[in-house]
């Protein structure tokens, strides 16, 4: 097979993979507390070079694997900026003003429990009082405690999330943060769960009741970005076509005489 019908193949499958996570941004536009993704890409060259640059092996020589020219799909990677804020006068839509995420108890389909991390404050009280996510997740206070509160009496929550009801201090919600935040993966599309080398730190964001974070998404930026991962898709299978058509050239016309 000709090496360019394999390098812009590899080029639309790269281009593909890039749509893929810019439409995830794009339908989480209106997502409170989404962070949006983006996918890297790696040349043949760069490829290589790491592998001969590569130390940890010693001086020994080594195969690269089955490995061809064209573009290789890299890693996606979360954008961690601080989405615009919506005012909405509600006690209990939170949003965080700095660095760090609430903690959340998550149960999955199994019925395991762990604790997540979100931007998301979109909380609000069930039936027994309890302080849950849109889902019914628990959010969880500095002691990694499940907050319940009384349904019958007000609530304000200061800056540092302190919840007090008619002046007495119920709980305070914990605000959590991490040294790396490479060391987080993506659960969902708002939740993050840490990976083993994570590093918990305490959060130093200021809560704001009565706000909620949006998603950092700029839709003017992505859509541009998709006309031109259009065009790169475009130019790609033009390329195959081109190819195509030299191929039938010479397997059905030369040699004829």
């Amino acid at each position: 097979m000709l090496k360019g019908l394999y390098v812009a193949y590899t080029g639309m499958i790269n281009e593909q993979h890039r749509m893929d996570t810019l439409t995830n941004n794009l339908a989480n536009a209106s997502t409170v507390g989404y962070k949006k993704e983006g996918a890297t890409s790696q040349s043949f060259d760069e490829v290589l070079t790491v592998k001969i640059k590569d130390a940890s092996v010693g001086n020994v020589t080594q195969r690269i694997g089955r490995n061809n020219p064209g573009v290789k799909i890299g890693e996606n990677y979360t954008d961690f900026t601080q989405g615009s804020f919506r005012v909405t006068g509600n006690t209990y839509d939170l949003a965080l003003a700095g660095d760090g995420f609430f903690a959340i108890e998550f149960t999955n389909k199994a019925g395991e429990t762990s604790t997540m991390y979100t931007r998301g404050g979109q909380f609000t009280l069930n039936t027994q009082g309890y302080l849950v996510t849109e889902d019914g997740d628990y959010v969880l206070d500095t002691q990694n405690r499940r907050i319940r509160l009384n349904t019958l009496q007000d609530s304000q929550i200061d800056s540092n999330g302190r919840i007090t009801q008619n002046g007495t201090a119920v709980a305070t919600i914990q605000v959590a943060d991490f040294e790396d935040y490479n060391y987080l993966e993506k659960y969902g599309e708002t939740y993050y769960r840490p990976v083993e080398g994570a590093r918990a730190t305490r959060g130093t964001a200021e809560i704001k009741s009565g706000y909620l974070e949006m998603a950092n998404v700029q839709i003017v930026s992505e859509m541009v970005n998709l006309i031109a991962i259009t065009r790169a898709y475009e130019s790609n299978q033009k390329i195959i076509q081109t190819y195509d058509g030299s191929l039938e050239i010479a397997a059905t016309q030369l040699g004829r005489g």
